[in-house]
């Protein structure tokens, strides 16, 4: 991947949250640990001892000055891309969709449609109503406040990536009520839903007679959001 592109924005985007931050060591955790690379191995690409990164993340470090963040991004961007550049690429496909990754955390196309019975099994889901439809090709991971707050209808609908024939699974959700008036009011209906973070009994009451009406499976599941999001990669 060259200097420009995915990348180039996703270092910017990170520096920039890091510098602006009013705890810049909390937020440069946030993303080394997103990133889902030690403080040992950002050191060791940095050539310097981890109680440097340690002591920044902390604040027993003064707060690193712009060159040195800019340094730390670009060793966690070097390490993502020897192993293959995943996190870059889950940012670009965010990006090109015309989102923020605040509000869209991965969307993706599959190369064949997969059962949504395996989907279940695969996020540790709860099918609470079965759907019209068996399977999907895609999924959009979406945080359900920030969508909800900030997508007009038209920008709601380009959730669904290519195709309808998806999976939405919706972050930071309390009840489900917003999402499910949410996809009362937008047309067509995704194949199926997720709502990440609550049990069963805590679903809001009128939920399962949308889901039933527009003909989504409707699923929760409480499993860990990083575990989420890597058993959908694993999807395809």
């Amino acid at each position: 991947m060259g200097g420009r592109g995915p990348k180039r924005e996703l270092a910017e985007k990170i520096a920039g949250e890091i510098t602006l931050s009013d705890d810049p060591g909390a937020t440069l955790r946030k993303w080394r640990t997103d990133f889902d690379v030690s403080q040992t191995d950002l050191a060791a690409e940095l050539d310097v001892s981890s109680s440097v990164i340690s002591d920044y993340e902390s604040g027993r470090r003064e707060s690193p000055g712009i060159g040195v963040v800019g340094r730390l991004v670009e060793g966690l961007l070097e390490i993502d891309e020897r192993r293959g550049g995943d996190r870059i690429r889950q940012y670009g496909r965010v990006l090109s969709a015309g989102f923020d990754s605040d509000v869209v955390l991965d969307l993706r196309e599959y190369a064949t449609s997969i059962p949504v019975s395996r989907l279940h099994d695969e996020l540790e889901a709860t099918e609470i109503v079965t759907g019209n439809t068996s399977h999907i090709s895609g999924h959009t991971v979406v945080d359900s406040i920030e969508a909800i707050t900030r997508l007009s209808s038209e920008e709601f609908f380009r959730l669904y990536g290519q195709s309808t024939n998806r999976v939405l699974v919706f972050t930071n959700v309390t009840r489900g009520e917003g999402v499910g008036i949410a996809l009362r009011v937008v047309n067509p209906t995704p194949n199926a839903v997720v709502l990440h973070g609550l049990e069963e009994d805590e679903l809001w009451d009128h939920a399962r007679d949308l889901a039933r009406i527009d003909g989504y499976s409707l699923a929760v599941t409480t499993a860990p959001l990083e575990n989420v999001l890597e058993r959908l990669v694993s999807l395809e």
